[in-house]
């Protein structure tokens, strides 16, 4: 039998892979993003609560976490215009991540990325960047967001040679 947390993490990546198929600015798919983004924060803090933690559902959840910032990058990236300097800061951080998750596995022998406070402060603030397109210019906000995604990034490689 699945657990809840886990059968709610794999709707997140049913519903990202929907996502791939619907415009980035028509109203299904900011239901969907916002589902998604709210079955995010629910799974674990679901499995905490049935005390049904697992490192499968860890696992999951960072398959399923990769799968929606991926797709939601690939669908909102085309519709925003940033300054040269943000896309190559947002590459360097890139770089840092994956970097990261390759010394990981090869150091600890585990493939997902610490749920560090940073990571999960960066995760929210990644997912609530398209919201305030509207109300905050994109260039300031991505600055923060990126400020945020450097530390973490940097912060992942330190705790590797804990």
């Amino acid at each position: 039998m699945l657990a809840p947390a886990n059968i709610i993490t794999f709707s997140r990546i049913l519903l990202s892979a929907v996502l791939l198929f619907l415009s980035p600015t028509s109203v299904p798919f900011g239901l969907i993003y916002l589902l998604c983004g709210f079955s995010d924060m629910a799974d674990g803090l679901i499995a905490r609560k049935m005390h049904m933690e697992s490192e499968v559902g860890a696992k999951l959840d960072s398959i399923a976490d990769i799968l929606f910032f991926t797709v939601s990058a690939v669908k909102i990236i085309p519709v925003i215009r940033l300054d040269i300097r943000l896309w190559v800061w947002i590459a360097t951080i890139a770089v840092m991540k994956i970097a990261g998750v390759f010394l990981r596995f090869i150091s600890k022998h585990a493939f997902a990325p610490p749920h560090s406070v940073l990571n999960k402060l960066t995760g929210l603030l990644l997912f609530v960047l398209p919201l305030t397109v509207t109300v905050v210019d994109i260039g300031y906000s991505a600055t923060a967001v990126c400020a945020v995604a450097t530390l973490a990034a940097v912060w992942d490689i330190i705790l590797l040679k804990r």
